[in-house]
């Protein structure tokens, strides 16, 4: 989100974090930005207000972790992440930003969940005025499948996603194909250490060089077949150690998309699974985007969180080129400046 509002000319004063290992990517690729290792129930409201400069457009976003709120998380009761939606609100109510703004799974929408339900009736009852809509990326340029809500709020004033831009939606191909060739497990390119796949076992490298394009496990001879698999509930798992299709929009990108068995993660022709450099296009960041500093060897689990919890950089942009434009419509002469933290 951070990158996505940079890159449509809001700056962004703060970006806090529980997670210390976020310090190198949001501090290298955003000049300017700092980074406050602290959880978000422990931000006092003073602090947050402080970190804006004075006579500015003051924008707040946050992002709570989408996992405790998905299809499946959601079906094992509360989760003790649900009270960031609360903290959050918290801070909305003391620092009373000009705008709010939030991105999760559909789930909280479609399912009425009650934290959001809760968050949203306290937006409006602080006089913000509350659009959200659940949107497919791949409108704003997304290369995936991911569908996402989008919740923007403004004190006394209506801000609408802007339409989408992009009808034709890009793939797979759009996104990687330009990379080089590697293999499982070995050297990155000198040029990019991001561009590495994890080593694969015997049994799923012959898995993978028996799936198509686009296939998956059905694909298999059954004495590849897992156990699961061959009850009938595993009909239900049809993309688990699937490959990509070229010319389609890939997967919704998650913190295992490293792996190959955890998701259509499969590369469209290399026997392997996807790289973390690839991930992060998926993801629509730059090339040129560092996640580790330079001669870190990247540790998939840290690198693979940071790419899959991420707000796809395009779908970033979109709300804050939204938000921009609200303004210019709306307030057209004054010259009004855009700060955000999030």
């Amino acid at each position: 989100m951070t990158y996505g509002f940079r890159q449509a000319g809001i700056p962004v004063m703060v970006g806090v974090d529980i997670d210390a290992s976020c310090r190198f990517p949001i501090e290298a690729n955003n000049t300017g930005t700092l980074f406050v290792e602290k959880s978000v129930s422990d931000l006092a409201v003073d602090a947050v207000s402080a970190w804006y400069p004075k006579d500015v457009v003051r924008v707040l976003i946050g992002c709570a972790p989408c996992q405790p709120f998905s299809k499946y998380a959601v079906r094992n009761g509360p989760d003790e992440r649900w009270r960031l939606l609360y903290d959050f609100l918290r801070l909305v109510r003391g620092v009373r930003p000009d705008i709010v703004s939030m991105e999760n799974v559909p789930q909280l929408k479609l399912q009425k969940h009650p934290a959001y339900l809760d968050f949203v009736a306290g937006l409006e009852a602080e006089g913000y005025w509350v659009s959200d809509a659940i949107v497919h990326c791949g409108d704003y340029g997304v290369p995936q499948t991911r569908r996402r809500l989008v919740l923007i709020a403004g004190a006394g004033r209506s801000i609408d996603l802007i339409s989408p831009s992009h009808h034709r939606h890009r793939t797979v191909r759009d996104a990687i194909g330009e990379l080089p060739p590697i293999g499982p497990g070995g050297e990155p390119p000198a040029n990019d250490p991001l561009h590495i796949a994890p080593r694969l076992s015997a049994t799923n490298l012959e898995r993978i060089r028996t799936t198509p394009e686009g296939g998956n496990w059905h694909d298999w001879p059954e004495k590849l077949r897992l156990a699961c698999h061959l009850r009938s509930s595993g009909r239900y798992y049809g993309s688990v150690y699937g490959r990509m299709a070229w010319n389609k929009p890939g997967p919704t990108v998650t913190t295992q998309c490293y792996g190959y068995g955890n998701g259509r993660f499969g590369h469209p022709e290399q026997d392997r699974a996807i790289s973390l450099r690839e991930a992060a296009l998926l993801q629509t960041f730059p090339q040129s985007y560092q996640f580790v500093s330079p001669g870190q060897r990247p540790r998939f689990r840290h690198v693979g969180r940071h790419i899959g919890n991420a707000v796809p950089v395009e779908l970033g942009r979109a709300i804050a080129l939204s938000i921009k434009r609200s303004y210019a419509v709306r307030n057209s002469g004054r010259g009004d400046t855009l700060q955000s933290t999030g």
